[in-house]
């Protein structure tokens, strides 16, 4: 029994790594998300079983339980089980947890790093780190298990640093408040949906506008919020 771990990626079915497409031939059963993007699933081997365990925000969705739960069937019947999991699964994705599961299980285990999405930001003109803007980089989560907005937030916006925002949209009028109350209203802030697909869409001004361009653009979650001065790069 084996669970191998997988990054799809952000979106691109390129962006994946040879070691990832490798697994993918070898598995018994892919596990994958809603997030992984389908065209990947073509490199399966005759016979291999595809399992749809999506988790689409605030609706209704696969639990983390009853993912634990279908790793354990198809364990019971397959020698190579794979979890496909859009971006990096280390990266708000929960992988660990289900290593940690699998491993309990008595399941040999192993990761497959993926491209994250903050990092597909790039596709869109925007660095993370530019000498001289920014000393570095922040991510967060903009929501935490209980629904709020992480302090690391506030943090982050007393420092030089670019800050990255994943499942932010439903706190953003929480995260604008924040922006005001240190100073930092004018900020350059972007908001950017399926970076790395021609269906991508951005919005790009202070972080006091992301509001209304979000709603002007029609972006919704999931998203990347990305706020500092690297995202006026271009005009600097």
């Amino acid at each position: 029994m084996e669970l191998i771990v997988v990054g799809a990626g952000p979106g691109d079915p390129e962006l994946i790594t040879l070691k990832a497409i490798n697994a993918l031939k070898r598995a018994d059963a892919i596990l994958y998300d809603n997030l992984a993007n389908k065209v990947l699933l073509d490199y399966k081997k005759e016979g291999c079983e595809l399992v749809y365990v999506g988790k689409t925000p605030y609706q209704k969705y696969n639990s983390q339980e009853e993912i634990h739960a279908l790793i354990k069937e198809y364990a019971d019947k397959c020698e190579v089980v794979v979890r496909l999991k859009g971006g990096d699964p280390f990266v708000f994705g929960r992988g660990m947890e289900e290593i940690m599961f699998a491993k309990s299980y008595g399941m040999k285990t192993s990761y497959i790093p993926g491209i994250t999405s903050m990092l597909a930001i790039g596709l869109s003109d925007i660095p993370l780190t530019h000498r001289g803007i920014s000393e570095g980089f922040w991510v967060i989560t903009g929501t935490k298990k209980d629904g709020s907005l992480s302090r690391d937030i506030e943090l982050a916006l007393q420092s030089k640093t670019t800050l990255v925002i994943y499942m932010g949209m439903k706190n953003l009028p929480f995260i604008v408040e924040e922006a005001i109350k240190y100073g930092k209203p004018n900020t350059p802030a972007a908001v950017i949906q399926n970076a790395s697909l021609p269906n991508m869409k951005m919005a790009k001004g202070t972080i006091v506008e992301l509001e209304a361009l979000s709603k002007e653009h029609g972006i919704t979650h999931p998203a990347i919020i990305v706020i500092g001065d690297v995202v006026n790069l271009e005009g600097i």
